[in-house]
This record gives structure tokens, C-alpha cells and sequence, in this order.
């Protein structure tokens, strides 16, 4: 069970949030706040929903208007979204550069061909040169 499982039936939902049942349903309305359904239905809301509801009510009581609450609520969203995915990307790179063999230079072959030269091994200036060495700039810092 997390912040996003939908529970409390709208009373409950009413109760928590300080706000009445019509004015919830009014919220799901016009997609300010919308809670999840059961087969039947019924709305459930989420605890999630639940801090969104009071944070509606907060900003309501402090005269800003219901479009303006629906646009920060969105952005809100967003942001959310956007921090689990920069969560994703880094365990992605972590895994990569746990996964990979020491540090790597790929090098460019006289015909153009790109290659990856093992750890210890020369490049000859003459008929290679290196293009790019993941990290170089992370050891100059």
C-alpha cells in the first residue's frame, strides 16, 4: 500500500481533508482532483488525493482561483514525474558504470572505423586517434 492506493470512500475522503462531499464531487467534476473508481463506481480516494484536497482547500481559502490550483496542481505532477524519472536515470548509469571494465577510449581506425581500446593498450598517434574517454573530464576535477 502506497500514497497512490485508492482507500477512503468519499465521507472518509470529506472527513480528512476538511472539506464537504459535495465539494469534492464538484473537484472531480471539473478534474481538479479525481480519485479513482471501483467497478461500482464509487469514488476512493488516495492519501494522495487527500493532500491535494487540503492543499486545494489551503489555496482556495487564500483567494486563488480554481484554474490557477488545477495549473499548480498539474505542474505539481509534473514534477513528481519528472524526479522519478532523474531517479531511473541514475540507477541506469550507476548500474552502466558498475558494469563496465575500467575506464574505456575509443579511438577512430585510419578508414574511419570506431573502435573501444582495452585498458593498457598504446595507440599508435600516427594512424589513430582518440576520440573519446568516458570520465577524462570527472579525473581532471
Amino acid at each position: 500500500m502506497d500514497a497512490e492506493s485508492p482507500l477512503f470512500a468519499i465521507a472518509v475522503a470529506a472527513e480528512l481533508s476538511g472539506l464537504h462531499p459535495q465539494t469534492l464531487r464538484q473537484y472531480d467534476r471539473i478534474g481538479l482532483v479525481v480519485p479513482g473508481r471501483t467497478r461500482g463506481g464509487s469514488r476512493r480516494y488516495s492519501m494522495r488525493d487527500i493532500e491535494q484536497l487540503r492543499e486545494v482547500a489551503q489555496l482556495s481559502s487564500e483567494g486563488v482561483s480554481l484554474p490557477a490550483i488545477a495549473r499548480l496542481l498539474d505542474m505539481e505532477d509534473e514534477v513528481r514525474m519528472l524526479r522519478r524519472r532523474v531517479v531511473e536515470l541514475e540507477n541506469e548509469l550507476r548500474t552502466e558504470r558498475e558494469n563496465r571494465p575500467g575506464v574505456r577510449v575509443f579511438a577512430a581506425g585510419a578508414s574511419g572505423q570506431v573502435f573501444s581500446v582495452g585498458a593498457g593498450r598504446r595507440i599508435r598517434r600516427s594512424t589513430e586517434v582518440v576520440l573519446w574517454r568516458p570520465g577524462a573530464r570527472d579525473e581532471a576535477e
